[in-house]
């Protein structure tokens, strides 16, 4: 039977995640959840009916934990409708997710694993396009100079620089990656571009 409270299944679930970055996908047992958490041995397999479904939740829950807050949003709302706040905002997103780092090697382990698992891929397949699909829908109802194609371009760069900035860290300096963000922004978003 598999339990209801929802603040223990968070935690359950952070701790999964944490095992992902640290461990991989391999390492990532009920028991090395159940340590993780600190909780009982056999807790974890009281919250999840198998290990897909702890992945299945892992990889959902780290794309929450991504989401800007709702001050971060309003700055975002508050800001000019240029390219140089869009580079701004690009640089105050990388920082934001290069920050959750355990999260995004999870999410990169997750990946990974839904090459072997239909399901897994199946709901990331669904959670990253609706990712997108915000994204654009954000973008387009924002003003900022831009369209729908600049904004998958920007997604598929700016992850792959935030991957090689928590896997091998020391490729690029700090002000070597606000630079890249900058000029992924001013050669991706050329000034003829509205928005949508």
């Amino acid at each position: 039977m598999v339990r209801r409270n929802d603040q223990r299944r968070a935690a359950l679930v952070d701790a999964a995640i944490e095992v992902l970055a640290k461990q991989g996908a391999r390492g990532l047992t009920f028991r090395a959840v159940d340590a993780e958490a600190a909780v009982p041995v056999g807790t974890a397999s009281n919250y999840f009916a198998n290990r897909d479904d702890l992945l299945t939740q892992a990889g959902a829950r780290v794309y929450e934990r991504l989401q800007p807050d709702e001050a971060t949003l309003a700055r975002q709302r508050a800001a000019d409708r240029d390219r140089e706040t869009y580079a701004e905002l690009m640089r105050e997103l990388v920082g934001r997710v290069a920050a959750f780092r355990t999260g995004y090697l999870a999410l990169l382990e997750l990946r990974l694993e839904a090459t072997r698992r239909p399901e897994l891929r199946r709901v990331l397949t669904e959670r990253v396009r609706a990712d997108v699909d915000a994204n654009v829908a954000h973008h387009e109802a924002s003003g900022l100079p831009g369209d729908a194609m600049a904004v998958k371009l920007l997604i598929l760069a700016l992850n792959w620089l935030i991957v090689e900035q928590l896997t091998l860290p020391d490729v690029f300096t700090e002000a070597e990656r606000e630079d890249l963000v900058t000029a992924a922004v001013e050669r991706i978003v050329t000034a003829g571009q509205g928005a949508g």
